[in-house]
């Protein structure tokens, strides 16, 4: 689940993780790896693997690998004037 694998002819074979907003984050070289050093290497970044295709993903794994949102924001600090921003509620997303 959330993984998307793309044939390129001719290019070495490379996991790419990217973000929530789709910006790369790391490069990792698959060409000397074997079959079930990939699979292993994918569960241990956190994906999930599906019984069967179209199965059903659980909550809890369906923004999986990624972390919670929340856990990306950086702490509200205090403003010039000594009052802290208002803060966000939990579902709000501070870019829209």
């Amino acid at each position: 689940h959330n993984l998307e694998m793309k044939h390129l002819p001719g290019a070495d074979p490379e996991l790419v993780l990217l973000s929530h907003r789709y910006e790369e984050l790391e490069r990792i070289p698959l060409s000397d790896m074997t079959r079930e050093e990939i699979n292993q290497l994918v569960q241990e970044l956190g994906f999930y693997r599906k019984e069967t295709p179209d199965a059903p993903v659980p909550e809890e794994f369906q923004f999986a690998p990624a972390k919670p949102l929340p856990t990306l924001l950086p702490p509200q600090a205090p403003t010039a004037d000594g009052k802290t921003p208002p803060k966000h509620d939990k579902e709000e997303h501070p870019d829209l």
